[in-house]
């Protein structure tokens, strides 16, 4: 990172972003091409996950090219200055590197699932139909790297 200043080195602080972050940005690469979606996701023991439908663009791309890049901020705000490009972000983010995996296990899916409606709802219980879990596919990424930047922090 050329800006160390701004280097997040601190795991726990790491793992706090990817607790507290709502949305995460998912990179492919389709034939060549760049590929990003923003999805909902949970963060478990050092693992995102995130759930979809079973078919589409981006399930057609993970099944081909596993090799995945995210990012997540939060406390994101603007800094507002006066004097012309000098106003800046305040934000805490992560970006990193995994592979991902294709899940459509039921006992695999309840327990991603059960991980990303505790995080979006605060520890609710639910029931998932078969019918509902018949649709979904889950999508583990096992992460290789992770790096974290900070600005107004």
């Amino acid at each position: 990172m050329r800006r160390k200043d701004k280097e997040i080195t601190d795991k726990q602080l790491i793992n706090d972003i990817l607790n507290k972050s709502e949305v995460i940005r998912l990179a492919m690469v389709d034939d060549g091409s760049p590929y990003l979606v923003a999805m909902n996701y949970a963060y478990v023991d050092s693992c995102l996950y995130m759930h979809s439908a079973k078919e589409g663009r981006k399930i057609d791309i993970l099944s081909k090219n596993n090799k995945v890049a995210f990012q997540t901020d939060t406390g994101v705000e603007p800094v507002m200055k006066e004097e012309a490009c000098s106003c800046s972000i305040r934000y805490l983010s992560v970006f990193g590197t995994g592979k991902a995996i294709l899940i459509d296990e039921k006992k695999e899916k309840v327990k991603a699932l059960d991980a990303i409606m505790t995080k979006h709802t605060g520890g609710v219980e639910f029931e998932y139909p078969d019918k509902v879990l018949g649709k979904t596919m889950i999508i583990k990424v096992e992460i290789e790297s992770l790096t974290g930047k900070k600005s107004g922090y």
